[in-house]
């Protein structure tokens, strides 16, 4: 259900490996061109698309006997999307979310939001997230990911739905903990492409990275994840290919502020697509202060992005912050 580069490249590793596939969209020019040329070209050009992987445009048509719904829509209008959704839901179906962020609105999870406008017991909810650039899966590079969910046996059974030769899948019952891993990384990625556009090298993005990880996991653990989890692919790797690479649509966000564009110019350098982060660095702070959580990074980006905080003037607020022993923990 989406029909972005995330979306359709999902779309094609189900397809690839042997489902039958329906992709919603809301262009029907988009529907078109998936289904006579085989290609997204708006979003994924070049990247051809299995023949059993066909676009539809109505909602009804999309969902009816479907066992594995994904929602691959932006996560601040995941909500609006659900409710148009749920009247056609199949009620025996899994829902599985790719969207990484906290519901401003909420500060909800988007399992929790899934939940709550659906009616949807969490046996039926899953998570997919990981280090997953849209391209890279979508040209069949090796990957991996992690599917959580409460009841390990639906884990299993998405699990099994999304194993091909290239996309190897791994099971987690620690909701909780893939969700933040996958919201909180946006935010620090969007600091790396900030640092990065200053013109700072290799020290500055791995201080940032691991610094940015000490956060996730403070946070984390406040809300009761398995700290491993955020040891593994839905915490430090999804965190390092978000940071690391310039397919990162919030590192590149962050890289055009940093070199000093406006929010609205660096939007434009991201072909008009959403950098989560942007709106999500608010919401994972509030949620943050809720809890106690001290996350300097995440406050700092916030202030860029939506008080008027200038980069320059955010590294020297980071640099100047009192020194202190490298800890995990609350401090």
């Amino acid at each position: 259900m989406g029909a972005g580069s995330w979306g359709t490249a999902v779309a094609k590793v189900l397809a690839d490996a042997g489902n039958d596939v329906k992709i919603w969209a809301r262009r029907p020019q988009l529907v078109e061109q998936i289904n006579t040329r085989h290609e997204n070209g708006d979003y994924l050009p070049g990247i051809t698309l299995p023949e059993n992987l066909r676009a539809v445009s109505s909602v009804e048509e999309a969902l009816a006997d479907t066992e594995l719904v994904v929602c691959a829509v932006p996560s601040q209008s995941l909500r609006d999307n659900l409710v148009g959704w749920r009247a056609h839901l199949p009620a025996d179906a899994i829902l599985l979310s790719l969207a990484k962020g906290v519901e401003t609105s909420s500060g909800k999870r988007m399992s929790e939001v899934i939940g709550e406008v659906t009616g949807f017991p969490a046996r039926q909810i899953a998570v997919l997230t990981g280090p997953n650039l849209a391209k890279e899966v979508a040209q069949g590079q090796p990957a991996a990911t992690v599917i959580a969910c409460v009841d390990e046996a639906q884990a299993v059974r998405v699990q099994q739905a999304f194993a091909t030769g290239y996309f190897r899948p791994y099971t987690n019952v620690d909701v909780v903990g893939c969700e933040i891993g996958g919201a909180a990384k946006n935010v620090i990625a969007l600091a790396c492409g900030m640092a990065s556009g200053m013109g700072f090298g290799e020290n500055t993005l791995a201080t940032i990275i691991t610094r940015g990880l000490a956060e996730t996991i403070r946070l984390g653990v406040a809300l009761g994840a398995d700290i491993t989890t955020l040891a593994g692919l839905a915490g430090i790797g999804d965190l390092v290919a978000t940071c690391s690479s310039p397919l990162s649509r919030n590192r590149t966000f962050g890289a055009r502020l940093g070199e000093g564009a406006s929010l609205a110019q660096a939007q434009a350098a991201t072909n008009g697509q959403v950098a989560e982060g942007v709106k999500s660095c608010s919401s994972v702070l509030a949620l943050a202060k809720t809890h106690g959580v001290e996350m300097p990074l995440t406050e700092a980006v916030h202030q860029v992005c939506h008080e008027g905080m200038s980069v320059p003037d955010m590294v020297s607020a980071l640099l100047g912050r009192s020194t202190k022993p490298e800890v995990y923990g609350p401090a």
